[in-house]
Formats: structure tokens, C-alpha cells, sequence
């Protein structure tokens, strides 16, 4: 189907993960499209709200190595842990896809103590266009992370690179995100709520009812607000 990005994101502008759930109830999307509660917002900035994400899914999968890393020296530890970034788990081929608001959606369910989504690759990702990251595995360097406020949405945190830990199983393909499926150029909102993906062709009618829920929960706040002799705030407007 022919996707109008900016239309869509305009649809969804300001909408929550809570008021976008409500709409794939509303289309029949029971509890089949919400990821797994465990992922989070690593941090949540409540003046602007700048943890929210609202954008496009480019998706990348990294499955657990199977073998391990085997130095006879320092230097011979760097070389291989070059190697393995260059021809195990490289970057390059994905990152050349991202597109302006795109979300990049990372598959990597292991045990592995692995925090893969760091401060400077995440950043770089950011600085391509992207909107922030989901993942159902880990991410590090976390203080940077926040204090450059990199929108990012994880299951936990690691401390271990990718070297001798994970491989990448290609990118662009459907993948399997806390339990909920995520294809590429599927929409993916996330708040303080948690993360939920709208099918891509279900945007437009998902979003009307969205729109119905957020307005009227709008309305009856702005009432709260006045009564209770509080400013009306942006939640409210």
C-alpha cells in the first residue's frame, strides 16, 4: 500500500500508547499488537515528553553467537573483536536504510549480559533520522544515554559489547518484539506506558478512534483542571 509518512505521523501526533491501544481494540487487535511490559523507557522527561516515540519501523535481528572469542593477546583480542563487528554483527548495510522518523526496531532475545544499543552507536542512529530505538534486549553506557536524551525503550541493562556474545540475522523482515510482531514500515508508538505497533495498514482507522478517546479524555481532564483551579498544561489543550 502507498504510505503517506508525514500524514500518518500528523494523525498521531500527541496521541498515547494508551489511547493508540484503545484503537486496536477497536479494530478487532486484542492484546496481538502491545510488547511485552518488561520494556521500558529508560528515562522519561516530563516537561516535554521527550522519551515519546511516534514513527516507522526499521527492523534488525541479532540472534546469540555460538562461539566465543578466543585471544592469545590484547592485540589479538582487538583484532577479532574488530572482525567480529566488521563481518559478524556489522551496522553498515541497515544504517543505510534509516529514513527520516524511522524507529529502529531491534530483535535480540538472549540471556547474554549484552547492552548492544549504546551511547554512541544509538547516537549515530539518531543523527541518520532516527526517531529513538526499541528492543527487547539490552542497552549501556546508560547515564550518556539520558543525559543525551536518546529515546530508547529496552528490557534491561547490560554491560557486555557484541563481540563473542551476538551475531546478526539480517534486517528488514519481521521480527518478534516482546511478543508482539513487528514488520517493517509497521508504526510503533511508545510512552511512559510501554510500546505498541499499529499494523501499517490499519494506521488510518486505529488513529480515528485514537483521536476520539484522547480528545474526550482531553476534555474531561481540562474540566479536572479548572475545578481543582490547576493551569491548564499541553495534556489538556
Amino acid at each position: 500500500m502507498s504510505v503517506n509518512r508525514e500524514e500518518i505521523l500528523k494523525l498521531f501526533k500527541g496521541l498515547r500508547v494508551t489511547d493508540v491501544n484503545d484503537g486496536l481494540d477497536a479494530v478487532g487487535l486484542l492484546n496481538v499488537c502491545i510488547m511485552d511490559r518488561g520494556i521500558r523507557p529508560l528515562w522519561r522527561d516530563i516537561e516535554q515528553f521527550k522519551h515519546r516515540i511516534c514513527g516507522f519501523a526499521l527492523t534488525v535481528q541479532y540472534l546469540p553467537g555460538n562461539e566465543a572469542i578466543h585471544a592469545t593477546s590484547v592485540d589479538d583480542y582487538y583484532e577479532k573483536r574488530s572482525y567480529w563487528y566488521s563481518e559478524m554483527s556489522p551496522n553498515k548495510e541497515w544504517m543505510a536504510l534509516i529514513q527520516k522518523n524511522d524507529v529502529i526496531a531491534i530483535d535480540c532475545s538472549t540471556n547474554t549480559d549484552v547492552g548492544f544499543c549504546g551511547s554512541e552507536n544509538s547516537q549515530n542512529w539518531i543523527n541518520h533520522g532516527a526517531v529513538g530505538i526499541v528492543t527487547n534486549g539490552g542497552c549501556r553506557d546508560t547515564d550518556e544515554l539520558i543525559k543525551q536524551q536518546v529515546p530508547l525503550y529496552s528490557n534491561y541493562i547490560g554491560r557486555g559489547i557484541k563481540p563473542g556474545r551476538i551475531v546478526s540475522n539480517g534486517f528488514n523482515k519481521p521480527v518478534n518484539i516482546g511478543g508482539a510482531m513487528v514488520r517493517p514500515g509497521d508504526l510503533i508508538v511508545a510512552d511512559g506506558d510501554g510500546v505498541v505497533v499499529v499494523p501499517i495498514e490499519k494506521v488510518y482507522d486505529v488513529a480515528a478512534y485514537a483521536r476520539k478517546i484522547s480528545d474526550g479524555d482531553k476534555q474531561k481532564r481540562r474540566e479536572h483542571y479548572i475545578k481543582a483551579g490547576k493551569t491548564l498544561d499541553f495534556t489538556v489543550q
